[in-house]
């Protein structure tokens, strides 16, 4: 039941991205890039995540188990630290310098363009670097 309902819930984000415009880089790069003709329909996208997500949570918090009667962890606040600011600037100018983050790059690579290849070819060795530079010996 838990891989159908991730199935499901993946299908759905995917579906949610295609019709928001949001696996299109180009969408993407309007909003970004204020150089050329401003395209607000990303902050309408993220306006919305934010309140899904902030009721999510909510409820979540009120909870000790899922509807699937699973345990639920939420993330804890740890601070901000030269990997968390590292990251997030690693990950804007990549979202930045493509018009794509992680989620529409499974769009793009379930459809075969070739941009979502080679994002997602980038983010695997992007993953393998990071875990060969903070390797515990």
């Amino acid at each position: 039941m838990k891989t159908l309902t991730a199935l499901i819930s993946g299908l759905i984000f995917g579906a949610g991205l295609i019709i928001a415009g949001m696996a299109n880089p180009a969408i993407v790069l309007g909003f970004l890039d204020l150089s050329r003709p401003w395209n607000p329909s990303l902050a309408f996208v993220m306006v919305g995540a934010i309140v899904l997500a902030t009721l999510a949570f909510a409820w979540a918090k009120r909870r000790e188990r899922s509807l699937l009667n699973l345990n639920i962890s939420l993330p804890r606040a740890e601070g901000v630290d030269r990997a968390l600011l590292g990251g997030a600037a690693l990950f804007g100018a990549g979202w930045g310098l493509a018009g794509i983050c992680p989620g529409p790059a499974f769009v793009l690579l379930g459809t075969g363009a070739a941009k979502g290849v080679y994002f997602i070819a980038a983010m695997i060795a992007g993953f393998a670097l990071h875990a060969f530079l903070t390797r515990k010996e």
